[in-house]
């Protein structure tokens, strides 16, 4: 190992500062070492602590990410279970207000209350499920009752006897209805 003492630095050729050693020394091959005073296996042993640790760190940083995921899901899905129970509360009202309007018992005042409701449970997320003229789905509709018709080729809704509610993805109530079905083909011939 060679050791440069010079105190005139070769490459700038400035005067080097303090009187101590330089802070690296070249070896025969021109390779940088470790700063005089460190041992070469010391190093080794650093670069595997520092790999290590940084391991280590990472880790702990995709768990933490993770957790954070997991939380932030959990309020979400809290949330929306939250807005169902409340708004799966509020239904009877609204059954109430529509059996109100079938029977013309609606007056301004009540159709004003009805309608700020109405808007503010559309701004939570409720929808109406079930439509006359909508094709029957099971997961979606009640079948109350049932009867053949010329008029559909594939099973239809065709009365809705009580509208069904959703919240997202999130089925309240299934729509009670009437299902229109296509008659056999077996009863034609």
């Amino acid at each position: 190992m060679i050791r440069d003492r010079r105190r005139i630095d070769p490459v700038t050729l400035e005067l080097r500062a303090g009187d101590g050693p330089p802070e690296h020394t070249e070896t025969g091959g021109g390779e940088v070492a470790a700063p005089s005073g460190a041992p070469a296996a010391g190093s080794t042993t650093a670069r595997a602590q520092l790999a290590e640790r940084t391991a280590d760190l990472q880790r702990l940083k995709a768990e933490y990410d993770n957790y954070r995921k997991r939380v932030q899901r959990d309020r979400l899905a809290i949330r929306e279970i939250a807005v169902a129970n409340v708004l799966g509360g509020l239904l009877p009202v609204l059954d109430a207000i529509d059996q109100a309007r079938k029977h013309g018992d609606v007056d301004p005042g009540l159709q004003a209350v009805a309608d700020v409701l109405e808007t503010q449970l559309a701004t939570l997320g409720l929808q109406e499920v079930g439509t006359p003229g909508e094709p029957f789905d099971p997961t979606r509709h009640e079948a109350i009752s049932y009867q053949r018709s010329d008029k559909v080729d594939q099973p239809t809704c065709t009365t809705v006897h009580r509208p069904g509610y959703r919240v997202g993805q999130h089925l309240l109530r299934p729509a009670q209805v009437t299902v229109s079905e296509p008659p056999d083909q077996e009863e034609a011939g």
